[in-house]
């Protein structure tokens, strides 16, 4: 009888070497301009409280997203299914002990229920970038401009994503105008939201399912088709002053339709898409100036954004902006002439080692083409020979794989040789 093959969990992907060397990639890129703006990486627990997600985050994400859990005291758990909330939290645990302003970056692993499609699992690895303690124009700027730079490094140009800007302050204003109430401000925040995701007759009946007048939904529609209402924002203006001097003025623009869905948001508010699709943004974020004290701390504002690894994945796939990346580590293969050689062999694989080079040794003698092959399909450049002709004259052959090239050099010589070898393909 035919066994059933487990599949994994839905919505949840399998990282093979080929993926890992990606994700891995993708983790240093971030890393490194994160760094480069003075950011020091943090991280913070899988499992939060479900309580902490219930007071600081849409309903959505809190009733309909989470993946929630009981644990055996009967408490109410949820796998984390973003980071803000636990960063407000870990900051009012230490917040008389932490030097401010705080610059933290992360980059871990997020769940959220949701139906499985393109460029959105269940699972999923996220990048979050956070400046917290100064209400300064500034940070809004330079986590702007850390976005911008990313696309830079990643070889995405300012001609293939674009980063959308608003300010909740400026559409406070705009709505009040219009009649909407204060209470009812974060219902219309989240209708403007799911604008682009809906048909325009569709998105019209559902502003009027949750309280908005005919004549508000007109006039609402008015306002988010001006593109020169952030003039009307004192924020706003020094907020693009401020980019252009941080040189990433060209990926940015604003959009009176940005407003993020979540309610933590109070002021500049920002998403970056691919400028040839409308799908799912590729990174977001904005600033929030009551999430601390929203988990008993002291106020303090902050600014953030957070990016999935699915969707830049896709976006970068399309512009043929993914790397080619090594999926082994390992500079030199020691082949295994046969059995009687294997001292030798090991030998010399555990100096290339010490001597700090990632040697890998084959674990048993097989014929040199074969061995030269697995070199080959695993992307390894250079290859170690000792038989028995070689052993007895203390020389071994070094081959080059990738020009197909082999020389015979004195063993006393190999590593500088290879040294010199391994620093030329970096």
């Amino acid at each position: 009888m035919k066994k059933t093959l487990i599949q994994p969990v839905k919505g949840t992907r399998d990282f093979y070497p080929e993926q890992m060397a990606l994700r891995s990639w993708l983790y240093n890129t971030l890393r490194a301009v994160s760094e480069q703006f003075g950011y020091q990486e943090y991280e913070g627990p899988i499992l939060e409280p479900m309580a902490l997600y219930a007071a600081k985050s849409s309903d959505e994400l809190a009733k309909e997203q989470a993946f929630v859990l009981t644990d055996r005291g009967g408490d109410e758990l949820a796998l984390r299914p973003e980071l803000t909330p636990t960063l407000a939290r870990m900051v009012a645990q230490r917040q008389r002990q932490l030097t401010l302003p705080l610059r933290w970056w992360s980059f871990g692993p997020f769940w959220r229920y949701e139906q499985p499609q393109k460029g959105r699992t269940r699972e999923f690895f996220q990048w979050n970038i956070d400046m917290v303690g100064t209400d300064s124009l500034l940070a809004d700027a330079e986590i702007v401009a850390i976005a911008a730079e990313f696309f830079r490094r990643a070889g995405l140009a300012p001609s293939e994503v674009k980063i959308q800007v608003n300010n909740r302050r400026l559409m406070n204003a705009q709505l009040q105008q219009l009649g909407v109430s204060d209470e009812m401000a974060p219902v219309v925040f989240r209708a403007i939201d799911k604008l682009e995701k809906m048909r325009l007759a569709d998105w019209e009946a559902y502003a009027a399912e949750v309280g908005l007048a005919n004549s508000q939904i007109a006039a609402l529609g008015q306002m988010l088709g001006k593109r020169d209402l952030w003039r009307e924002s004192e924020e706003l203006v020094l907020f693009f002053d401020a980019l252009r001097d941080l040189g990433a003025g060209d990926y940015v623009e604003f959009d009176p339709s940005i407003v993020r869905g979540l309610d933590y948001y109070t002021g500049i508010v920002f998403e970056a898409r691919d400028r040839q699709e409308k799908g799912r943004a590729i990174l977001g974020g904005g600033r929030y100036d009551n999430l601390v004290a929203d988990v008993g701390g002291d106020p303090l504002t902050g600014v953030g954004c957070a990016m999935g690894d699915v969707v830049i994945g896709l976006v970068l796939e399309k512009y043929g902006k993914l790397p080619q990346v090594r999926v082994s580590p390992t500079q030199v293969l020691v082949t295994l002439f046969d059995a009687a050689l294997l001292p030798n062999a090991r030998k010399l694989a555990g100096e290339l080692r010490q001597a700090g080079l990632k040697a890998e040794l084959y674990p048993e003698p097989a014929k040199l083409n074969k061995q030269l092959k697995y070199a080959d399909q695993n992307g390894i450049p250079f290859a170690v020979i000792v038989g028995p002709d070689e052993a007895a004259a203390g020389q071994v052959a070094l081959r080059d794989m990738r020009a197909k090239e082999q020389r015979t050099v004195p063993g006393t010589e190999l590593l500088a040789i290879i040294r010199q070898a391994v620093a030329r393909e970096i």
